[in-house]
């Protein structure tokens, strides 16, 4: 995936919109019903980006797989 043409504050929203949807699944249950792993992959992605731009973020706390059917 490529962010380079996104600014920070982009990345930043689309980050922290995973993460509401993370929590919003974990209320739920803890089980991936908003997100799955393609919202994960793409969450690690954005990631990688804002930490290469040295920004700061909270890494998202993931629900544990084990529940995932």
């Amino acid at each position: 995936m490529k962010f380079a043409n996104l600014s920070d504050e982009s990345l930043l929203a689309y980050y922290e919109s995973i993460r509401r949807q993370v929590a919003a699944d974990t209320s739920a249950g803890g089980r991936y019903r908003l997100v799955g792993s393609r919202v994960k992959e793409y969450a690690d992605a954005l990631k990688d980006e804002m930490t290469r731009r040295q920004l700061s973020f909270t890494p998202i706390q993931w629900p544990p797989l084990e529940n995932a059917g």
